[in-house]
């Protein structure tokens, strides 16, 4: 019998039983489902988020009070709740110590929730407002379109100067360069002198609803006590970089008074360290959807054997009349085998038609790009024909081995 005669036959004898198919194929279609909706969207995120950790610029590590926050949990959290501040004076202390060897070091604290008014123009009470000094360009991978950066006489003298990002030069000055300006932000009176590069958004967070003014400034308008510095440093090439880190760390316990033997109060991080710290997230988020979906696919893959067993049964004396005509044990072998493996496939065509959508439109609801996840979605429609014909082999084996005498007489 040709092949396509019993791909057809096999197609016939599933639309015979509608319901009993369309179950059999949920079961494939929820695992293949979960694994591939979870994939689509860490493959998307994951992109989009390691960009958005990126933030500091090449070759630069940054240390801060807290660890990062995936570190930190509720059993160890009083533990970093009670380290002291990174006062300006220990950042200056650490500046001094490092400028041997080192040309950039940018110290940075903010203050979220601040308004920016000119005039009759504001903006949304969610400016990222904060202080830092002439190397936040370095550290942070910005530029100035506009205007100028920090001097150091800035900082020195604590002047009350601002450099904003185009989202507040385009709230509040539609019409208007902002150059000379003098705005309010936090209830507290700058003059522009620059304006940042459009940067976009990450994590769904507008890069550009920024105002940055001297760290002295901002820690004189809002209070030294009330905040703990994160200072950036620059390595000067990636061949010294672990030799500028060892000095760091010891200039850094030098600065913050700690003995020797006695534990760091403070963090490092670069960009590759939030990489791999979110890396090992997602890749436990991937473990966790495939296990699930291994067990799902196991027990889709059973009921496809319960099915297709069934259906032997029920179709025992069809066999015997197909077999006293002439059908050999093969032809009967591959009708069963291609209604097992198509029951699989279709599961698993809907499974991952249903996860990319939905893995996309997460992915599009915190503003990641969407992918389709090629790889997944191969490697899922091999697992379903592994499934389908791994399952349904046992039943098909069955269905050929029936003795059509005995079928025949089987009611």
């Amino acid at each position: 019998m040709a092949i396509a005669e019993i791909l057809r036959m096999a197609l016939g004898s599933l639309g015979v039983h509608k319901l009993r198919s369309f179950l059999t194929m949920a079961g494939i279609t929820i695992g293949v489902f979960s694994v591939i909706g979870v994939m689509t969207t860490v493959s998307a995120l994951r992109g989009s988020i390691e960009s958005g950790l990126s933030f500091l610029g090449s070759d630069v590590f940054q240390f801060n009070k807290y660890p990062t926050g995936v570190q930190i949990t509720g059993n160890n959290w009083d533990k970093y709740r009670k380290r002291k501040n990174i006062t300006y004076a220990q950042a200056e202390r650490y500046r001094q110590l490092m400028e041997a060897s080192v040309d950039v070091v940018e110290m940075e604290a903010f203050k979220g929730g601040g308004t920016a008014i000119y005039g009759v123009h504001h903006t949304t009470p969610d400016v990222q407002y904060g202080g830092t000094n002439e190397h936040y360009l370095e550290a942070d991978q910005a530029a100035i379109e506009t205007g100028r950066n920090f001097t150091q006489d800035d900082i020195e003298l604590g002047r009350p100067v601002v450099i904003i990002g185009q989202t507040i030069v385009r709230l509040l000055f539609p019409a208007e360069s902002p150059l000379g300006k003098v705005i309010k932000v936090a209830d507290h009176p700058y003059t522009v002198i620059g304006t940042y590069l459009a940067k976009g958004t990450a994590f769904g967070n507008d890069q550009d609803l920024l105002a940055m003014v001297p760290i002295t400034r901002f820690l004189s308008d809002n209070g030294a006590d009330n905040f703990s510095l994160k200072v950036a440093t620059q390595s000067p090439s990636q061949l010294n970089y672990n030799d500028t880190v060892d000095h760091a760390v010891t200039a850094m316990r030098i600065a913050r008074g700690l003995k020797p033997g006695e534990e760091n109060d403070f963090d490092l991080y670069s960009n590759d360290s939030l990489i791999a710290i979110f890396g090992k997230v997602a890749d436990t988020v991937s473990a966790g959807a495939f296990v699930i979906s291994a067990i799902a696919l196991l027990a889709a893959g059973v009921g496809i054997m319960n099915i297709m067993l069934v259906s032997v049964t029920e179709r025992t004396k069809e066999i015997g009349i197909r077999k006293s005509v002439g059908a050999r044990k093969a032809s009967i072998l591959l009708q069963f085998l291609f209604e097992s493996l198509a029951l699989s496939l279709a599961g698993g065509v809907v499974g991952i038609a249903l996860g990319v959508a939905a893995g996309d439109g997460l992915a599009l609801m915190l503003k990641a790009d969407i992918i389709f996840p090629w790889g997944w979605a191969a490697a899922g429609l091999g697992v379903c024909s592994a499934i389908g014909i791994g399952f349904g082999l046992y039943p098909a084996i069955q269905a050929a081995a029936l003795d059509p005498i005995e079928a025949l007489r089987y009611e």
